[in-house]
């Protein structure tokens, strides 16, 4: 079985798509494919279909969709064991029965797993096949074609940024390894979606200076600026200000390392504030 939540919903069983077609079914197994091996209480069940507005009704309807899921995945049918056993009632709430390898979420958890092994080692190269076969998994927004619920739209959302951490450290360990002018389209377009994500404009600045392209590197710390102050009243962090200096100046600092070698000039942000910031000239 195929499962999957990284992209449109995916349910496939012996090769044949499974994926309900009612809105609220779908709803819920996402529900349930996001809490895969765990059991989601029936209260959860109601507040993402019902949100905070339940029908009088809501706990014969909830028993109703799980039974179509089951009816769904042929839960009981001889002739495909498969399916047999996957969606149980358990102490007042549901359970999806995921095996190893078949939930999307899960492979991109094990190969984030593999980069962070890789980086610890100081393996650049593998780190960044790892942290590339992480976003492979990914086949476009997460649950794209399902309408969510209070409950899912946070699951929604804390996945989009571990896609975008994740993209953000990929492109710390390619710029590392050489590969500035290879980022820069890919830049370009992130930055366009994030206007006031610093540390997407900083990995910007850093590959187009290392390009050579010095003037370009300058005009996006300037239209940083720009949006900064005129969509929220504030200056780019000392951190992007030390950068745009370093970049008038030819700070040889910002310098494309030798492959391999891990350089220390990063800024790293979590949640739109920088976890570090670059206290003393980089050196490489």
């Amino acid at each position: 079985m195929k499962l999957g939540v990284l992209g449109p919903l995916l349910l496939c069983a012996d090769g044949a798509i499974q994926v309900p077609t009612a809105p609220k079914q779908r709803q819920l197994l996402a529900l349930l494919l996001l809490n895969a091996n765990q059991v989601v209480p029936v209260s959860q069940c109601i507040e993402e279909l019902w949100e905070y507005n339940p029908p009088a009704s809501a706990v014969s309807t909830l028993h109703t969709y799980i039974m179509q899921l089951r009816r769904i995945l042929r839960l009981g049918n001889e002739r495909d064991a498969t399916c047999a056993g996957r969606l149980v009632t358990r102490d007042r709430g549901y359970l999806f029965v995921s095996r190893q390898g078949e939930l999307d979420v899960d492979a991109f958890e094990d190969r984030l797993r593999d980069s962070r092994q890789a980086l610890s080692d100081g393996d650049d190269p593998v780190a960044a096949a790892a942290l590339r076969d992480a976003l492979a998994v990914w086949r476009g927004p997460a649950l794209v074609d399902v309408q969510p619920g209070p409950v899912l739209r946070t699951w929604l959302a804390s996945l989009e940024e571990s896609r975008l951490s994740t993209i953000e450290r990929r492109i710390e360990v390619d710029l590392r390894l050489g590969r500035h002018q290879e980022l820069i389209g890919e830049l370009s377009a992130l930055v366009e979606r994030h206007p006031v994500h610093e540390n997407l404009h900083a990995h910007l600045m850093l590959a187009l200076y290392r390009s050579g392209r010095q003037v370009h590197a300058l005009e996006v710390f300037r239209r940083l600026r720009t949006v900064l102050s005129d969509e929220l009243g504030l200056e780019p962090s000392p951190a992007l200000r030390r950068l745009h200096q370093a970049v008038l100046s030819f700070d040889p600092a910002l310098d494309a390392p030798p492959v391999h070698v891990p350089s220390r000039f990063s800024i790293d942000l979590d949640l739109g504030r920088i976890r570090r910031v670059l206290s003393e000239p980089c050196r490489v």
